[in-house]
């Protein structure tokens, strides 16, 4: 009973912040597809902000908490509900240029894909009950287990005297599995093993609705294939690490980008923030996920401002889809509360430690191809791929399908979401040079997951580049007899 009703309240926590900023939700499957995805990310982020400063203020009466912050989202929701309209989003989306034959071949594949994947996740899950690696009992589940028992002592799990514990972590996963905890009394496994899985698949149904909105069902269909045919992305989701979760909130905040520029493109409540706001809050939460995140937040706001820089002097562009005010309010309070953890309770992180090294480090010229070359092999290997790497069948498609035009296709926020999923490789690149560790062996066990981290957006982007066909038209036209 108490597990039901923790998760009955995460949910509807999610649910009702979502739905605060997706004011107008139409009738298509696709959007509440979505909606219900990005649900289980906000609620555990919710989950986990709620239970931090419950500890942190000593409050112990955490379910009344969460009762009082579900009743100030429902109130809030409520106050501002507006009627259901039908959607103008996913105008773009063409599913009706396929052959029959081939559209069965995509939904097969996506079947057997789903399949397997879940097959995989659930048999890793079992056979892996406190997770599958160093950083899943020693990092994550650690800090969540100096939350949840730790009591008044709790900040003895943030000290320089576990360095390998990596104590300067943010703290969504270990924060929303000690929340969990609570209403359950004890510190089962099956919570941080839940959420590893919850969100797998989620990420896969945020990939799913966002391009079945944006480019059609088929589309949707081969993308969500391929991030469900990478089999260390589920292998890494159910290991209970934070990459997945961090891959997560990146995809949402792109996704949410896109859209918000999408309906302002088309005129359809070009004022309304709603999606932008969501966007924030997403992009808050990756910061407060790992320090990786933190970049991503960077990364986010200044290929924002660029691309805005960019558009200036254009009638009415900045006013549609050119907003970031709403982006910016909405991450504020995230990083009050990450600069606070920061600050008063985690020790200094180890990255810049030394700053004439870092220097030394920066002006070496093999350290700059050693990581290119890791970089270059990292992109075929990353996904563990039996036959095909991924990246590879992308590109094949790209050529095949042909690029999108210009005028079907939100530029505002995919131009933003490339430049900055391009300036967050770069930042990668960056730690790789001055990290304080051998060179070899952080790229050996830490590249394919930031490659991870980034997959799924990469797959959104790549569809929105693309035409919604799944093939060029004339590759699909049969010649016609000729007339006698």
């Amino acid at each position: 009973m108490s597990l039901t009703l923790s998760v009955v309240v995460c949910l509807a926590c999610g649910f009702f912040l979502v739905r605060l900023g997706w004011s107008r939700l139409g009738q298509s499957f696709s959007e509440h597809w979505l909606v219900g995805s990005l649900t289980v990310g906000f609620g555990l982020g919710i989950f986990s902000v709620v239970f931090f400063l419950s500890v942190v203020l000593q409050e112990t009466r955490v379910i009344a908490v969460d009762v009082a912050a579900l009743a100030l989202l429902m109130a809030g929701f409520f106050w501002r509900r507006v009627p259901q309209v039908p959607s103008a989003v996913g105008v773009r989306a063409n599913d009706g240029i396929e052959p029959a034959w081939l559209r069965r071949l995509v939904i097969g594949a996506f079947v057997i894909a789903l399949c397997a994947a879940l097959y995989s996740g659930v048999m890793r899950t079992l056979a892996y009950p406190h997770g599958d690696g160093w950083d899943a009992f020693s990092i994550w589940n650690l800090h969540a287990r100096f939350l949840f028992r730790g009591g008044s002592n709790w900040r003895d799990g943030f000290t320089t005297l576990l360095p390998w514990s990596h104590p300067d972590y943010p703290l969504l996963v270990p924060a929303a599995v000690a929340h969990f905890w609570t209403y359950l009394g004890y510190d089962s496994p099956l919570v941080p093993a839940a959420i590893g899985f919850l969100f797998t698949f989620s990420t896969a149904g945020v990939l799913f609705s966002s391009i079945s909105i944006l480019r059609g069902r088929t589309a949707a269909l081969l993308g969500t294939t391929a991030l469900l045919a990478t089999p260390s992305f589920i292998e890494l989701g159910t290991s209970q690490y934070a990459d997945v979760p961090l891959s997560f909130f990146y995809l949402a905040t792109i996704v949410l980008l896109c859209l918000h520029d999408d309906r302002a493109q088309d005129h359809v409540s070009p004022r309304a923030p709603g999606l932008l706001v969501l966007a924030g809050i997403a992009t808050g939460f990756a910061a407060w996920t790992k320090n990786e995140g933190q970049l991503f937040l960077c990364a986010i706001v200044l290929a924002r401002l660029c691309i805005l820089a960019r558009k200036r002097g254009r009638p009415h562009s900045r006013a549609r889809t050119g907003a970031i005010f709403p982006l910016l309010i909405a991450i504020i309070p995230m990083l009050f509360l990450i600069a606070g953890f920061k600050h008063y309770i985690a020790p200094p992180g180890d990255l810049f430690s030394d700053l004439t090294t870092t220097l030394h480090k920066l002006l070496d010229p093999s350290r700059y191809w050693a990581i290119t070359k890791w970089y270059f092999k990292g992109f075929f290997r990353f996904g563990r791929w039996w036959l095909i790497p991924g990246p590879v069948l992308l590109t094949g498609y790209y050529f095949a399908a042909g690029k999108e035009d210009d005028d079907a296709t939100p530029q505002t926020g995919l131009r933003t979401s490339i430049l900055a999923l391009t300036i967050t490789l770069a930042g990668y690149f960056i730690v790789y040079l001055i990290t304080p560790y051998d060179i070899y062996w952080h790229l050996r066990f830490s590249l394919s997951r930031l490659f991870l981290q980034l997959w799924p957006s990469a797959i959104f982007v790549f569809f929105l580049l693309v035409k919604p066909t799944t093939v060029r038209d004339d590759l699909l036209r049969a010649p016609h007899p000729a007339k006698p």
